[in-house]
Formats: structure tokens, sequence, C-alpha cells
């Protein structure tokens, strides 16, 4: 009886606590507006190619790169409740192919990786969510009882990754860029993580320590002297500040940004506080974050939604910052075949373009709840000139790599 009345506790906070999306209708569709391409593939770049800068550049990313499909039984017995952390359970049916396919088959410049603090270890070995559905909540995945920090989407309810833990993606990472060591800049997003469902498992939050261990982590696989890391200070050089740097267009050019890989923080305004503590404009850190236009530590920023968000996007890229957005949320784009969305984060110059479909649904041939939405640059080419801030001079050249 305990179980039972414990159960239905549990229903009514998950279904409580969320806010209900609402619903504009069903959007007309719009076929994608993919810009005409006539370059020819050249395996080898000219010089010229490598004289653009890397903010001149469009490119394709993940979203939830490490991402695999909800369990299942779980995802079955959600969908009814309509809503889960303000989200419809529907959102969480997508999944990702592991890494080095997104970048060796589909030419995936940007990842996004979710991450949970966890300097003791065990703080999610037990997936609490799998009560619900009267199966055992011990994980038996040994590697999420070792300290350090863990990848994953919600706790106890969306646990199901191609890698438990940071160091294991940061060793795939590492391993992939060496091995392609002409790759475009390859641009890590990290997103710390604090939030879980409530009467579950607590969250461990982040603070200045949590940040030091999290740079530690990436000297741990990277090396003391970080490799092919471009830190903030690297970036910024002799000017004062990254929002300087970015502003005077101090971005590398290909040339000298090849093999390289920056990692950006997605970080609430309290954390931003706790990772710029000690260290003003990122001075001394490992990472960039996503920070506000004009501030010092800013040279990345996001604006996801490109439709909304469309002179402002433009602005900020003609202005020299480097822009994320996506082409598509929650799945309905790859149910309706929607590309209206798409057509203006590719016509917003965000450079970094993020998708969960760099390849249509594998349910899409079968199932007519599925379409097959697809986000990818014109000849399936891994970047393209920008088409707001790229010099014309570069117009039709193929960019490798």
């Amino acid at each position: 009886m305990k179980n039972i009345l414990y159960r239905i506790l549990i229903l009514a906070i998950v279904v409580g606590a969320a806010i209900q999306q609402g619903c504009d209708g069903d959007p007309e569709l719009v076929e994608p507006l993919m810009p005409e391409d006539t370059s020819t593939i050249a395996p080898i770049p000219t010089t010229d190619i490598e004289n653009l800068k890397m903010n001149e550049l469009q490119a394709i990313g993940s979203h939830n790169s490490y991402r695999l499909r909800t369990y299942q039984p779980l995802l079955d017995y959600l969908i009814p409740l309509g809503s889960i952390q303000g989200n419809d359970p529907l959102e969480l049916d997508y999944t990702h192919e592991p890494l080095t396919t997104q970048f060796d088959t589909f030419n995936v410049r940007s990842i996004e990786i979710d991450l949970y603090n966890d300097p003791n270890g065990g703080a999610y070995y037990y997936r609490q969510g799998n009560a619900l559905i009267s199966e055992p909540t011990a994980s038996n995945e040994p590697g999420l009882l070792n300290p350090g920090m863990k990848v994953l989407h919600i706790i106890d309810i969306d646990y199901l990754t191609h890698h438990l833990t940071l160091f294991s993606t940061l060793m795939t990472i590492r391993d992939w860029s060496n091995l392609h060591p002409n790759h475009l800049p390859l641009i890590a997003m990290i997103e710390a993580k604090e939030t879980g469902i409530p009467l579950m498992t607590t969250p461990v939050p982040f603070n200045a320590a949590a940040f030091d261990a999290l740079d530690a982590e990436v000297a741990a696989v990277f090396g003391a002297n970080l490799g092919q890391v471009v830190t903030p200070d690297d970036f910024k050089g002799t000017y004062a500040t990254p929002n300087e740097a970015a502003l005077a267009g101090a971005w590398p050019t290909l040339a000298a940004s090849r093999g390289t890989i920056y990692f950006v923080l997605m970080l609430s305004a309290a954390q931003k506080l706790d990772y710029l503590s000690g260290h003003p404009a990122l001075s001394g850190r490992t990472m960039f974050i996503f920070g506000e236009p004009g501030a010092d530590e800013t040279a990345f920023t996001k604006y996801d939604d490109p439709v909304a968000n469309q002179d402002t996007i433009q602005s900020l890229v003609e202005a020299g910052y480097m822009v994320r957005t996506r082409a598509d949320a929650g799945t309905w784009e790859s149910r309706s075949g929607d590309y209206s969305r798409m057509n203006m984060a590719f016509s917003s110059g965000a450079q970094i373009i993020s998708t969960d479909y760099y390849r249509p649904d594998e349910r899409a041939p079968i199932d007519p709840g599925w379409s097959d939405y697809s986000v990818q640059l014109p000849n399936y080419v891994v970047a393209r000139l920008n088409p707001v801030n790229g010099p014309l001079a570069y117009t039709g050249i193929t960019i490798g790599e």
C-alpha cells in the first residue's frame, strides 16, 4: 500500500510541477529554401579559403548530442501525463548517433553536452523514475559510482546516453580531433544542469569549486597546456577582454583554427558569477560562456529562436559575435515537415545551427507521423560562407573538413 501511495504522490508532483505547453495550431508547412550552391568539391582547400575567419562560416551542430531516446517503457508511461518539466513528453522522442558518426557522416561541427555535478560519485546511480513503472531503480552502471561530472538529460527520467561521464565524452572528442587534425573548429557547448524532479534525486549544485573541477577534467584529458583547446585568454590575445576581441574581428582564420576545439558554457546568472569569480573576463578559465552582448566575457551568445530574433542575430553576427541558434525544437518540425524555422536559422547568419535532425527520423519511411525533415547545408558540405558577414569574394567556395 505504501508503494502505491508513493507512486500516486510522485505522479501528482510530476504533473503538478510542470507547465503544459500551449499549442498555436497546425503550422502551414514550409519547404526548405536551401540556397543554390554552384561550388565544386576540392579535396584540398586553397590558400584563399584558409584566409577566411571562423566567424565568417556557418555550420551544423547537434542539440543534446549525447542523448539516446528515453527508456521506452518509461516514455510510454510519461506521454499520457502531458507534461514533464514544462515540456510535452513527446518532445523526448528523438535519439542521436554516436558523436564520431555525427562528425564523420553528418558533418556536425558543434555539439551540446548536459552535465550534472557529482564530486563524490554515485549521486545519479539510482534512476528513481523507474519506480513509476515498477522496475528496479539501480542503474547497474559502475561508471556512475566514480567521482566526476555526469552526462544525461533529466535525472531519474531521461537518463540514457552514449556517454555516462564527461571524461568519456572528452576522450571521444580528443581522439577524433587527433585523427582529423585539419577539421574545422569544433564548438563543444556545455550546459551545467541542477534541476531535478520533486521527491526524486536532488541534483548537486554547481559552485566555483565545481567549475574549477570542470576545468580540471578538461586538463586531465587534453593535458596541462590544453593541447588543441582554445581558451578565452588564447582568443583575446593582446585585447583586454574576449568581448573587445570579438568586436574587433579577432577571430582566427581557418589556417590558424583548423584542428582546434572551443568549449562554451551555458550557465544561469548565478552560475556565471561562480565561473567568473576570481577570473574576470574569463581570465585563466578554460571555457567561454554564452554571455550578454557587451559584457566583458562575451564572445559567444545564443538566441535559440531564429524566427523571433532574426534581426537581433543578424546584427550580432555583423558586430563580430559567434551566435548559436536552433533549426528545430521538441521534435515538431520532424513530425510536421515544416522547414520555416530552419530557413530562418540559416538566413539569420548564426554561425552555429543546432538540430536534432541532421538526418531524418528513422521512422519516417514507414510511419506517417514522421516526415523526412532534416537539416544539412547545400551539397552536404561541412560549412558554407556565412550569408550575413561572409566576404563576397569567397562566394561559391567549398569548405572542407
